[in-house]
């Protein structure tokens, strides 16, 4: 009886485990994507009124930014359909 017990605490300790694992990943996943959509609100921040950086440091950046290049010139076909932009928030296709 206390092999199973022990067997039955075990596997509850790994399904535990695992939770917290998928969980710290998850956050993690999140932060990514506010640090990608801090970093191109920094360097196209001449589109919102913000300061811009030197335009030579800009040109150089924007090959890292053909995702948020995309997701931007998606964003702006979406600006007259209210709905449409809160699907892509919630990620729903």
């Amino acid at each position: 009886m206390p092999i199973r017990v022990g067997h039955f605490l075990k596997a509850a300790l790994d399904t535990v485990v695992q939770v917290n694992r998928e969980k710290a990943t998850g956050m993690l996943d999140f932060e990514l994507k506010e640090l990608e959509n801090i970093f191109a609100l920094l360097i196209l921040g001449g589109f919102a009124g913000l300061p811009s950086p030197p335009s030579p440091i800009a040109v150089e950046l924007l090959p890292f930014m053909e995702k948020e290049l995309t997701i931007l010139l998606a964003r702006t076909d979406l600006s007259q359909d209210p709905l449409g932009v809160l699907m892509g928030m919630l990620e729903i296709d």
